[in-house]
């Protein structure tokens, strides 16, 4: 807390001696269709980086106390050419009219408009430029390059942030993260999770990501219950390029990305592509990763009609680091190691490889090739068509191609559990052996989506749209090598299963100004899902259930714009989502999960004056039913997840941003929560007598959810080129379970990140840009994520498990652009 009251001193130093304002200027005009003269509210104009608007019914803006620091006005409205202003050429003519060009060009933004959110929706977000997130893309995975958002949480298994990363926004984790690309559902549809191993480097593919907190707008695929993340990779680039990124860095980290672009070719036809890999041993033992990706994007422009197709794909390497580290291991606690060894029955190998391991480093595998092996390929045909002035049509279609296994070694498995006879040998029977193994995921995920987009240019806009998606996906088990083979075959399947699901669902958003100030968004979707699971599971058990719902999902928002430079916000989102795969398989027919279902309340309030922009969100999150670990575990010990009746999140959230004067600027946010389960029992099996012992809990903390999430990004320009930037991230206590137990929780931690930037423009190449990235500065010990469970056998036996992150690391990047 020290360095936190330092840090905040400094700051208010900063602010005390710079806050002076210089010579102001007023700016104000009308934003208008180059065509026919109609105004364009809803339009956006930028004066630096604090300083924005949005016109109103008319089209008109005003921005007032621009500091001379400001030099340009940006504005942009969806469907025509943003135009960049110098402000020292406008100076004096206020009011302006400045007259946009619609333009097929910027058909890729269009085709994501209906599923983002704006002001103007009463609903929090955060916009993320892909120039932000350069900043950051020396070949850490997506998560990490988002962690400095509002209340989000990145965790890494390799201790690094490359190979398998996971995301939580408001402690709500990836299966209940709705995320897209381009509008086109991400999401594994069994598991509802996000696994971004599957696309290395796709950050440097991204022109723009939209975080929306909460429920959300209606989007395509897995049901939002913490947030959606839209992301958009397409843009139109006019002129030809080619770019060399490439950095280096701790743990042998290499990123190694080549990008091109034909610009625009006969004023109709543009091409992108990208080939990237990614490679690091990680920070925990023998936590490797080597990552392949290419981006292929082609779009041809006709006057009223704009057609891209993407292909991309990501093929992933990773040893597994899954497992976690033993309490006693992180602590360097030998007894507690040693009671350990006993209670799991570890080997001698296994033992040693405990004991004598790093305690922020130790890897449970030790097999040479316990490796996760995948890839992923996708197919994005998109299209957009004016119909009108009013009306443009949106249509796309998309196809994922997924397959791969992990590969592992068990030791003194029974033969019985993989349809294996015993083995009769001479006088002995021997029924259990050392093997290796390959569970296998071969999947196909196809759909599309659709957008009809209506503009009055006035008071109403307007969408419809929806998609269908299907899954299909095959789950088997292969035995590639054994000590006793029995009667086995090579590649002999001891387990295989099916999942088929089907999403299809249509929404209607609408925005309304019913006067210069006040505006209402309204939505509503109708979702259908249809989940059917058939043939056996690793345990040979028969796997027969088809599971349909069908869900009605509402939203109502309202703004009012309090003046030029505040306004304030409220809205109210209604969300259900289907249980998972697993909640199916592990869960038996008598006790079958029930769908969650979430209201959503969000009301805020925004401002900004010339150097400052603050805005303050509140949210009450109440679930119906949300599904939670309890203890419970199905006939062989898998566990189980249970359906709680009332929980719920609520908090504020705080962003900031000031420009201190032209060199220093500040951003932060913070979010200071409550995430409550009102009625929590947590079961403990007794294996002696087969049964439950019972823990009842009033108004317990969800697991994983931390009362305070906090960030800050301090930079500082001392020349026009170059700029150094102080990242600091701060992420309270969290729980592993629901018992709020001091003793099965993950501890507080501070990070403090520099980054340097120095950008060129010689004359052989139109940028290059140097970049020095140093993590966690002064250090800190901690633990981003972790696991535990307990069981009777004689006595109450809890194991707590962690992930230990990395102390002090580099990454250095030179990019190159021609």
């Amino acid at each position: 807390m020290r360095l936190i009251s330092t840090y905040l001193g400094v700051l208010s130093l900063l602010l005390l001696g710079y806050l002076p304002l210089r010579a102001q200027v007023v700016i104000s005009g009308q934003i208008i269709d180059a065509e026919d003269g109609k105004p364009l509210p809803g339009a956006t104009v930028r004066a630096g980086e604090i300083r924005g608007t949005t016109t109103d019914e008319a089209g008109r803006f005003s921005l007032r106390n621009l500091p001379e620091a400001v030099s340009e006005l940006a504005v942009s409205y969806i469907g025509y050419e943003a135009v960049r202003l110098p402000l020292r050429e406008v100076l004096g003519q206020s009011p302006l009219t400045i007259r946009l060009q619609r333009s097929i060009f910027a058909a890729d933004e269009v085709v994501v408009s209906a599923t983002r959110v704006t002001d103007r929706t009463g609903m929090a977000y955060t916009n993320v430029s892909a120039e932000a997130i350069g900043k950051q893309n020396l070949g850490q995975d997506l998560p990490v390059l988002l962690h400095f958002t509002p209340s989000l949480v990145s965790t890494s298994d390799a201790g690094a942030g490359v190979g398998y990363t996971g995301i939580r926004v408001r402690g709500t984790d990836a299966t209940r993260i709705n995320v897209t690309i381009n509008g086109i559902p991400y999401n594994d549809p069994e598991s509802q999770g996000v696994f971004f191993v599957n696309m290395p480097d796709f950050a440097s593919s991204v022109s723009s990501i939209q975080i929306q907190r909460g429920v959300g707008t209606s989007t395509n695929g897995a049901g939002a219950f913490g947030a959606t993340v839209n992301i958009n990779t397409n843009e139109f680039q006019r002129e030809a390029y080619a770019e060399l990124n490439n950095s280096y860095g701790s743990f042998n980290t290499w990123k190694n990305t080549v990008k091109v672009g034909s610009g625009l070719l006969n004023d109709k036809f543009t091409v992108d592509a990208r080939l990237s890999r990614v490679a690091s041993d990680g920070f925990v033992d023998r936590a490797r990763s080597d990552l392949k990706s290419f981006y292929l994007s082609g779009g041809y422009f006709g006057k009223k009609s704009f057609v891209r197709f993407n292909a991309f794909s990501g093929q992933e390497v990773t040893y597994q680091s899954w497992y976690g580290s033993p309490e006693a291991r992180v602590r360097g606690d030998r007894e507690g190691m040693l009671g350990y060894i006993e209670r799991n029955g570890l080997n001698e190998r296994d033992a040693q490889n405990l004991l004598n391991s790093d305690s922020r480093t130790y890897n449970y595998y030790l097999y040479d090739n316990q490796t996760d092996n995948y890839q992923q390929d996708q197919y994005q045909l998109i299209t957009s068509h004016a119909l009108s002035t009013r009306l443009t049509l949106n249509a796309n279609a998309f196809y994922v191609r997924g397959r791969g296994y992990y590969e592992e070694y068990r030791d003194d498995n029974a033969l019985a559990n993989y349809r294996l006879p015993d083995v009769i040998m001479g006088g002995d029977t021997i029924s259990r052996t050392d093997l290796i193994r390959r569970r296998w995921l071969d999947n196909h995920f196809y759909g599309t989506t659709f957008s009809l987009d209506y503009n009055s240019y006035r008071k109403l806009t307007a969408n419809f749209g929806g998609g269908w998606n299907r899954y299909d996906g095959d789950h088997f088990g292969e035995i590639i090598w054994a000590r006793y083979a029995s009667t086995g075959q090579i590649r002999e399947r001891y387990y295989e299963n099916n999942g088929l699901k089907t999403d299809f669902n249509l929404y209607g958003k609408v925005y309304y100004q019913f006067t210069d100030k006040l505006n209402a968004f309204g939505d509503a979707q109708i979702r259908t899902v249809s989940h059917r699971i058939a043939g056996t599971d690793t345990y040979q058990s028969t796997l027969d259930f088809d599971a349909q719902f069908l869900f009605f999902n509402p939203k109502l928002g309202l703004n009012y714009q309090l003046s030029e430079g505040s306004s304030a916000y409220a809205s109210f989102s209604v969300a259900n989502r289907e249980p998972n795969r697993s909640d199916f398989t592990e869960s038996i027919p008598e006790n079958r999960p029930r769908a969650e279902r979430l209201h959503d309340l969000e009301a805020g309030f925004r401002t900004q004056t010339s150097r400052w922009a603050f805005s303050l969100n509140y949210y009450l999150m109440n679930y119906k039913d949300q599904l939670v670990l309890t203890g419970e575990v199905n006939d062989v010990g898998g566990s189980v997840r249970t359906n709680v009746p009332r929980s719920y999140r609520t908090g504020l959230e705080l962003e900031a941003a000031f420009a201190l004067n032209n060199r220093w600027r500040w951003n932060a946010n913070a979010t200071f929560s409550q995430n409550k389960i009102l009625d929590f029992t947590e079961y403990i099996i007794n294996y002696e007598t087969g049964s439950y012992e019972t823990n009842a809990y009033r108004k317990t903390d969800i697991a994983f959810s931390p009362g305070l999430i906090a960030a800050s990004q301090l930079t500082y320009s001392p020349l026009a080129n170059v700029e150094l930037a102080l990242l600091t991230k701060y992420v309270g206590k969290q729980y592993l379970d629901n018992t709020t137990a001091e003793s099965r929780r993950l501890d507080a931690y501070l990070t403090n990140d520099l980054r340097f930037i120095w950008t060129l423009t010689p004359t052989w190449a139109k940028q290059i840009q140097l970049t020095a990235l140093v993590n966690n500065i002064f250090n800190e010990r901690y633990e981003s994520n972790g696991y535990t469970y307990a069981y009777i056998y004689g006595s109450t036996v809890r194991e707590n498990f962690y992930y230990p992150q990395a102390g002090t690391n580099f990454l250095l990047g030179l990019n190159v652009r021609f």
